[in-house]
């Protein structure tokens, strides 16, 4: 087993160098604004994934993408020299459509926000369907009525057990 955190030193030295090598060496034409956002290894050590966002429309992508894939063989050879590894892992380019995802969930957290205005606009113009008050609520002469008569029942058991004891 490899250590994972010899793996993340890998993983972040590998997206350090391909973003170099891409900002320094390759002077393909092809090549759009590109930015090397993460890049990933496997336990192994021979498999490297590394991710990017281009700057720009679907053609931009695509060619940017077909720059890549025309030098991998100079980035893994560059990659595998800097690491010192008995074998060069070999690399794996994928679109990051971080940006894509951001706008979406944008979209999706303005329409909460409109839908929770929504309701709150129609709460403000609510009625209630009934009274307004629709429990049972005890006037205060009703109060006084019943601790009356709680009193009352107390002094009739008050005189109740008083007779039995004269008894």
């Amino acid at each position: 087993m490899t250590d994972p955190a010899k793996v993340r030193r890998h993983a972040e030295r590998i997206r350090e160098l391909v973003a170099s090598v891409v900002r320094s060496q390759i002077k393909d034409p092809r090549l759009g604004m590109i930015t090397i956002t993460d890049a990933r290894i496997t336990a192994d050590l021979r498999e490297a994934t590394v991710f990017y966002t281009v700057l720009g429309d679907a053609t931009a992508q695509a060619s940017t993408a077909a720059a890549l894939e025309s030098a991998k063989g100079m980035l893994r050879s560059t990659v595998g020299k800097a690491l010192g590894l008995r074998h060069s892992p070999s690399l794996t380019f994928v679109l990051d459509d971080v940006q894509d995802q951001v706008k979406q969930i944008d979209d999706l957290l303005a329409q909460a926000r409109h839908a929770d205005a929504e309701v709150q606009r129609l709460a403000a113009q609510a009625k209630y369907a009934g009274d307004a008050q629709p429990y049972r609520v005890d006037d205060e002469d009703d109060e006084d009525d019943e601790a009356d008569e709680v009193d009352d029942e107390a002094a009739d058991t008050d005189t109740d057990t008083s007779s039995t004891d004269r008894r």
